[in-house]
């Protein structure tokens, strides 16, 4: 990143102010441990929820207002690999859900509450990896094991060289222009008011290809990033579609409101093998603005 970015940052979205410039700095040294998996005896899923003895693990917001609930009639032993943050975000469903997806195939039979995805890039992507879960309600569980699987370790940095292997299987690999992945007003409210400005200066200046996620389908996505030596777009779930695809050594460059910084996706950076830039856009949490010729400089920093 330019100097002084930093200086922008005024609130942070997860993780504390010292702990995301740190991040952003190259200077924390996070604990790298195993990918732990758990087995539990008799636990019930009702309404979206864990419940075993005196514990719950929530996997998605409740239908109904009350915790309360009858133990369901049907019974099944097998594999979870979903997450609260990967129900509620599709970015984290796609890096962290189906990593640990892999996970949950080896230890048994893999299971999901998430209902047959009906629209949007789910199927698809479920289909590129071979993803075959058994799709449950409320249930009751006689063996089942969940995971620990958010550090970057040996493992699944290996997995997310097989995953990019899988997604990428008869696309054209080959270097390629630059990727805009526009963020325009999908998602949570995350506006960069000049996007198309941007757009239209990085498609003129270096050659890059134009895409707003929404309006393109899995294989368009794939077939273009997976040839993008850079990605830039506004931080967000939308940028993961490059992530998972671009080859080892590219680069992300990512727009960040200044009431909204994230280091998430330098973690996913990292375990991809990919380097990391910054932007920290002028404006408030919804609503912000970038100075195209500071995007500019920070790619001859990546690139």
């Amino acid at each position: 990143m330019l100097p002084g970015q930093l200086d922008r940052i005024r609130r942070t979205e997860f993780g504390t102010m010292r702990a995301v410039r740190a991040m952003f700095q190259g200077d924390l040294n996070p604990r790298i441990g195993p990918t732990m998996a758990y087995r539990f005896r008799d636990v019930d899923h009702a309404d979206g929820v864990l419940y075993c003895g005196g514990a719950e693990l929530h996997l998605r917001e409740r239908k109904n207002r009350l915790p309360v609930y009858r133990r369901p009639d049907v019974s099944v032993s097998g594999s979870m690999y979903e997450s609260w943050l990967g129900n509620r975000w599709f970015g984290n469903w796609l890096t962290d859900d189906c990593d640990t997806y892999f996970l949950a195939a080896e230890a048994g039979q893999p299971l999901t509450t998430a209902p047959v995805p009906a629209a949007g890039h789910v199927a698809r992507y479920e289909a590129l990896q071979g993803m075959a879960p058994r799709r449950i309600g409320d249930a009751h569980f006689t063996d089942l094991v969940l995971f620990d699987n958010i550090l970057n370790n040996e493992g699944r940095i290996a997995r997310a060289k097989a995953r990019r292997a899988l997604l990428t299987r008869g696309f054209d690999t080959s270097p390629g222009p630059g990727v805009f992945l526009m963020r325009g007003q999908t998602g949570d409210r995350r506006l960069l008011v000049n996007e198309l400005a941007l757009a239209e200066h990085l498609e003129r200046r270096h050659g890059f290809r134009v895409m707003l996620p929404a309006e393109h389908s899995v294989d368009e996505l794939v077939a273009a990033c997976a040839r993008a030596p850079v990605i830039v777009g506004v931080e967000g779930s939308h940028l993961t579609h490059g992530l998972v695809a671009m080859p080892g050594g590219g680069a992300l460059l990512t727009i960040q409101p200044p009431e909204r910084v994230t280091a998430a996706l330098k973690l996913v950076c990292d375990r991809m093998g990919l380097r990391f830039g910054v932007v920290v856009a002028e404006g408030d949490a919804d609503s912000f603005r970038v100075d195209p010729a500071e995007v500019d400089r920070t790619l001859e920093l990546l690139t």
